[in-house]
């Protein structure tokens, strides 16, 4: 027998039998209704015991299992007993292969498992993390990337991922951050849109396809201080108008996996919050996938102070939790929990019921192996064409932020010194989340340098400084593997070799900024600068009088106040990916032109935080449009109220001219729609692409609205010399937003219409909205 024969001939023989003696279950379990898999699940679930429907809620870490071993794992039991539902962290087809026999030749009912990992931003073939991908503004772009991770981690067995996260923040002291896709709804919306397509596809049995869940649901992305896990608390406006559109648009576009947050919402934290995930996320969405916590969630409720262990898993369930992540809080306190009263035999199947049909739909029940096709491993993960494709992203995500006396591009002649800590280190390039990457076979600034520049160009390259001045920083600043290995030399020596190098150059290159895990997950910053030994080290370079490109990587916005008023030229690439080094110089010389844009606004200073574009006005907005100071006005004594560098904000090596902004009409009823067209001509001398942003204010509204909102953005590539016109569309669906009754309306009166480079779009026309 193949594939699934063996499994279907066996349930077939224990259908046909109907012994309900099998089941212990104290109820006959409700029928799944509106689901295409609903007979096959109810005759699936008729079957189980209690023992072995809790156990398909468990999703515990297998950790790593060397192939040939999974029979003498520490997770074999449970399998064989029926008390696990899937695994993750397990990598590669043939250990997995090893896995599933076990459920399906040595468990009762042969129930196969689902896989998951963290693809967050590529399998192997790693992209740019999610925040420097979101800059490049290019949906179909990024929409590949999702499809390319899913085609390279099928190859190896994973069905499910556990990306994307769409979690709105303003905050960059918090390190996830580097996980999403800035500070805005809408285009984290139409990004959430993207990626689920991306991995899902439009047929989940594909075996190129794979279950995306989207996460952290909710509001993950604004906690108190900036610090990981903290609490979030925010009006019920808020969160509907700005929190909350990413996640929906996940579920509009069928997502098939949400994952509860680790922080509370109204006092009940999110994994135990009935109304988010059963009211809101079911009932009023209308999501019908399953529901899985982060890791260890429901265990942290107790640390929460609202139950116990047995308490806190039952309040789980009820509230709408499916699939309990390592936690082992499902596993072993419903049957007492059921047994007590405290949940019903209902609240289990309604999960089983979900968790069967995800597997349904995946097509596992058809064939368990589907994942598990090793040629697929050897021809379809790391090639060529993948590695190509993601030098393309990389160099299509990267912002450039300043670029006097037209610095950039550098000519293929002369000599350069490529100096910082992280120029020649291959580990650090694929960022934070990169959890399949082969991190060493990235490629560094240093090799990716010499390879473009070619023999026309000398390359001299000093490291210059270590990561930071203090050792224990830079062990927290360097986990996982990616080490920067600490130079034995004094600080002295290795600035000094530095200066050697730079005196020999025509133009220096500093490769600065964070490494790989000094963003993500527990890697919040009360300090948001480059780290001081780099500032030194820079200032340095400086002063030799050589002109000095700044190459930042970052997971996060930095503020970067000092590097802007003395550094010519700063490119920031994030952390690009797998293709770095290539990436970054195809920049650098010129091959691609810079084309993204920030979706994270920079700030002044950590005391400008939490700073975002689409901020409400104050009763005393500053009478002035320079920032400067008046008293007894929303500002500070300080600092200006202005950011370093606003949302939307990037330069090109050429110039792009706005004129003519046109409205088809100044009145559009609810019915209608009104088209916004502007000229936008390339009047540099590079042909290059822009991202024409469209924004609206609506001037007086029964709640406070916004002084501006992204309704609208192209990605256009325009040649030298030449105009195009580009037109949006406006609808009364742009127009609507969440009142005081939380209800979803728009309202008559006057709205602004901005149109212009990035977030300080000066162009503006009007039109009123009439019923």
């Amino acid at each position: 027998m193949t594939k699934l024969t063996k499994i279907n001939s066996i349930l077939s023989c224990i259908f046909a039998a109907v012994i309900f003696s099998c089941n212990t279950s104290q109820n006959s379990p409700a029928k799944t209704s509106g689901n295409p898999f609903g007979k096959q699940v109810d005759s699936i679930l008729s079957l189980m015991t209690v023992e072995e429907k809790i156990g398909q809620l468990n999703l515990p870490s297998s950790g790593d299992i060397t192939t040939g071993q999974a029979k003498s794992s520490n997770i074999a039991k449970k399998i064989e007993e029926g008390k696990v539902g899937g695994l993750f962290n397990i990598k590669s087809a043939a250990k997995i292969r090893d896995v599933q026999k076990i459920a399906i030749e040595k468990s009762r009912l042969k129930i196969p498992l689902l896989f998951g990992m963290d693809v967050i931003h590529g399998y192997e073939t790693t992209f740019p993390i999610p925040l420097g991908l979101s800059c490049s503004w290019d949906m179909e772009m990024i929409k590949k990337t999702a499809q390319m991770a899913a085609q390279e981690a099928t190859a190896d067995g994973i069905n499910w991922t556990f990306s994307p996260m769409v979690d709105i923040s303003r905050d960059p002291r918090w390190g996830r951050v580097s996980e999403g896709s800035g500070e805005d709804p809408y285009l984290g919306s139409e990004i959430a849109k993207a990626m689920v397509h991306g991995y899902q596809g439009d047929d989940l049995t594909k075996n190129n396809t794979m279950l995306a869940c989207v996460k952290h649901f909710a509001l993950y992305g604004a906690p108190e201080a900036g610090r990981d896990y903290n609490t979030v608390d925010m009006s019920k406006i808020r969160m509907y108008n700005e929190y909350l559109p990413p996640y929906q648009a996940a579920v509009d576009a069928g997502v098939g996996s949400v994952m509860a947050s680790f922080n509370e919402i109204d006092g009940i934290p999110a994994t135990g919050n009935k109304w988010l995930l059963t009211d809101l996320l079911r009932n009023h969405w209308g999501f019908n996938g399953f529901v899985v916590t982060d890791y260890t969630g429901i265990e942290e409720m107790v640390y929460h102070g609202v139950g116990d262990f047995q308490q806190v898993s039952a309040q789980a369930l009820t509230a709408g939790v499916d699939m309990d992540m390592v936690s082992d809080g499902f596993l072993t306190t419903l049957k007492k929990s059921l047994d007590e009263g405290k949940i019903s035999i209902n609240d289990i199947d309604a999960a089983v019921k979900r968790i069967l049909t995800a597997k349904f739909e995946l097509g596992l029940f058809e064939d368990p192996y589907k994942y598990c096709d090793e040629t697929r491993t050897k021809t379809e993960i790391f090639t060529k064409e993948n590695r190509d494709f993601a030098r393309k992203v990389a160099s299509g995500s990267m912002v450039l932020l300043k670029n006097d006396n037209q610095l950039l591009p550098l000519k293929k002649s002369g000599t350069i010194a490529l100096i910082g800590p992280l120029a020649n280190n291959a580990v650090n390039m694929a960022g934070t989340w990169s959890v399949a990457t082969k991190q060493d076979l990235s490629n560094p600034l240093l090799e990716g340098l010499k390879t473009v520049a070619g023999e026309g160009v000398h390359v001299l390259y000093a490291k210059g400084s270590n990561l930071d001045y203090d050792l224990a920083f830079e062990k927290r600043a360097t986990m996982f593997g990616k080490t920067i290995p600490r130079d034995g030399r004094t600080d002295k020596q290795l600035l000094d070799e530095a200066l050697a190098m730079a005196s020999k150059s025509d133009v220096i290159v500093a490769a600065l900024g964070e490494s790989a895990e000094m963003s993500g997950e527990s890697s919040s910053r009360t300090n948001l600068q480059i780290p001081q030994v780099q500032k030194d080290l820079l200032n340095a370079l400086l002063k030799t009088g050589k002109p000095v490109v700044l190459v930042l990587f970052t997971g996060r916005p930095l503020a970067i106040v000092e590097e802007n008023a003395k550094v010519p030229a700063i490119l920031n690439v994030w952390f690009p990916g797998s293709e770095a080094g290539l990436a970054i110089s195809d920049v650098l010389f010129g091959a691609v032109n810079p084309s993204g844009k920030l979706t994270a606004t920079f700030p002044m200073n950590v005391g400008q935080v939490p700073i975002f574009y689409n901020h409400k006005n104050t009763g005393r907005p500053l009478g002035n449009n320079e920032g400067r100071f008046e008293k007894f006005k929303s500002n500070y004594l300080d600092v200006r109220n202005e950011p370093l560098y606003p949302f939307g904000y990037g330069l090109s090596y050429t110039t792009f001219d706005y004129s003519n902004l046109k409205l088809s009409a100044t009145e559009m009823n609810v019915s209608g729609s009104i088209e916004a067209s502007v000229d936008v001509t390339n009047s540099g001398n590079y042909d290059g692409k822009e991202v024409i942003q469209l924004y609206i204010r609506d001037v007086v509204g029964s709640v406070t609205r916004p002084v501006k909102e992204l309704k609208g953005f192209q990605k256009v590539e325009i040649k030298k010399g030449e105009t195009k016109t580009v037109t949006f569309k406006l609808t009364e669906s742009d127009l609507k937003f969440y009142n005081s009754n939380l209800d979803f309306v728009s309202e008559p009166g006057m709205f602004q219409v901005f149109v212009g480079t990035d977030s300080n779009a000066k162009l503006m026309k009007e039109f009123e909205l009439t019923k």
